[in-house]
């Protein structure tokens, strides 16, 4: 059973990305605050749950939490600024659509930058410890999915409905036998032997 406050603020916000390790398409991340009285058994880190039982929960999230919102940063943005700075981003775009606003936020990790000079604190594995960021990581998660599912329709070659862009061996196959797309991160490696593509 997860914790359900990391501080005694009155409205702590539990943060989280997904998709910092693909190689196309953006990261998500969410923000989720939960209520003080709220008890779920079920939720956990995302990467610990079935899919269906991901989007299950994201409903029940959806309908329970305090607040909650999902943003993300694009894979053009990504190879601007880095996949850290955008994963930090992401989060802080989340943060600024809650309402009320958080005054504690903890996050996934270690490493976050200050938002809007609220006090926060980093957890590593922290989705596996606190329920509003296990909450964040579902949603983050699922949208990214969902995300990820559409842009397969327009590219369908790289079966990113199953693989959702992770480094996969089909994925990486498919970039081989038909180059990047619009989508993919120009500044990842995109594939394990070192070719360079004509962008």
């Amino acid at each position: 059973m997860l914790e359900l406050k990391y501080s005694t603020a009155t409205y702590e916000a539990g943060c989280d990305e997904a998709g910092r390790g693909c190689l196309a398409g953006p990261v998500f991340a969410a923000a989720v605050i939960l209520p003080n009285n709220f008890n779920n058994q079920l939720i956990n880190d995302s990467k610990q749950l079935s899919e269906k039982k991901r989007y299950q929960l994201r409903e029940i999230i959806e309908n329970e939490a305090l607040a909650w919102a999902v943003a993300s940063v694009s894979a053009e943005e990504i190879d601007k600024i880095n996949i850290l700075n955008a994963s930090i981003l992401a989060m802080h775009r989340a943060l600024d659509q809650l309402t009320p606003k958080p005054d504690f936020v903890i996050v996934d990790g270690n490493r976050f930058k200050p938002w809007n000079d609220v006090q926060h604190s980093t957890i590593v594995k922290g989705d596996g410890k606190y329920m509003a960021i296990a909450a964040a990581s579902i949603l983050a998660k699922t949208y990214r999915d969902d995300y990820m599912c559409k842009l397969a329709e327009e590219f369908p070659q790289y079966n990113w409905q199953k693989n959702k862009a992770y480094p996969t061996t089909d994925h990486r196959a498919a970039i081989k036998q038909y180059g990047p797309c619009i989508y993919h991160r120009r500044s990842f490696r995109l594939l394990n032997e070192q070719l360079s593509f004509d962008f």
